[in-house]
């Protein structure tokens, strides 16, 4: 069943804060709904969820209504779950009655109890909380509590899931584990997925397809691989792709860097940076060389990170960020010539 999102928009007094949204969301589909907070990510999930009526436009599941025409689904009655970002654990109730909730509900009413039971051991054992299942949320780690957030959410296979930064209040390697634990999910459920995140690599990594919001409006819809390689705005390609926007003149068969003889290949870059005099290069596009013609620059920063360096130039009056092999080291303060590779 799709889920179509038809010219949303949204106002709180005179701040709007969606702008003429549409989307179409196939069955299946992890979406990673990415950008800076305050972008509206959050409110177009709420709406989606039922907990906030849109200004305008309709939201639906294939034929059925949610919202709008004078329609309000409530949320109990929507096929959905949702994880919070707040984990949202009763201090009172074990982690099996927090699981066992969600069977309370209406929507399973055609289901006998010994179905629920059976459904609340799945949820439980495939989050491995099974041997936790009498312990209350104070007597848990942070990882241990978004389990159950997920189990709570996946135990009535709800055909859509909505997620709201789910992994922002956990440390960065349990953030790792929680990402293969939240695609096992989508994968064992066939649910489709609406995860909202601030973070690149969470969207790059979890993703089917990543819508990139700013300022209320969608600036980019694609694939992982489309957003990251072949960004279409100033903005995707500088909040995904991190690229350095390279000032010059384009030519007839290529660019020209400002203040040098370099010239880069003309490529498939989009006519929004060619209008505005601008190269996206990616930071892992840049090599830098103590030798080589190339742009100067001078090494502001260098942060070691195991199999990579990430350095920060100063090239003229810009800030320039380089991903770099580990095998030669550049000091901060040397000066060095960026070489583009692509």
């Amino acid at each position: 069943m799709s889920l179509y999102l038809e010219h949303i928009n949204q106002r709180f007094g005179k701040t709007q804060a969606l702008k003429d949204i549409s989307l179409e969301i196939k069955t299946g589909e992890f979406i990673a709904i990415l950008g800076p907070s305050g972008c509206g990510k959050s409110t177009l999930l709420r709406i989606i969820g039922g907990f906030l009526e849109p200004t305008s436009g309709v939201v639906r599941l294939n034929q059925q209504v949610y919202s709008g025409e004078g329609t309000m689904v409530p949320v109990e009655k929507r096929d959905l779950g949702m994880v919070f970002q707040s984990f949202a654990l009763w201090p009172h109730m074990t982690v099996r009655q927090h699981v066992e909730f969600p069977m309370k509900s209406r929507r399973q009413k055609g289901l006998s109890e010994e179905e629920k039971e059976k459904a609340v051991e799945q949820a439980l054992e495939s989050m491995g909380l099974t041997e936790l299942a009498d312990r209350y949320p104070g007597e848990l780690s942070g990882g241990q509590r978004q389990r159950v957030s997920l189990a709570r959410m996946m135990v009535g296979l709800p055909s859509l899931m909505l997620m709201d930064e789910p992994l922002s209040a956990l440390d960065a390697e349990l953030k790792l584990s929680m990402r293969r634990v939240i695609q096992d999910v989508h994968r064992s459920t066939g649910s489709t997925v609406l995860y909202v995140t601030h973070d690149q690599s969470e969207a790059l990594a979890m993703a089917d397809r990543i819508i990139v919001m700013q300022k209320g409006q969608i600036e980019q819809v694609g694939t992982p691989r489309d957003i990251y390689l072949h960004p279409k705005t100033e903005f995707v390609a500088t909040f995904v792709s991190k690229c350095n926007l390279i000032p010059g003149v384009w030519l007839p068969d290529g660019f020209q860097v400002a203040n040098t003889d370099i010239t880069y290949p003309a490529g498939d870059i989009p006519g929004v940076f060619r209008s505005k005099g601008f190269y996206p290069v990616r930071p892992e596009q840049f090599r830098i060389s103590r030798r080589e013609k190339g742009i100067p620059a001078v090494v502001t920063n260098r942060q070691y990170n195991g199999r990579w360096i990430s350095y920060s130039l100063l090239q003229g009056q810009k800030q320039v960020q380089v991903v770099a092999d580990p095998g030669e080291i550049y000091e901060p303060g040397e000066k060095v010539q960026l070489i583009y590779t692509a």
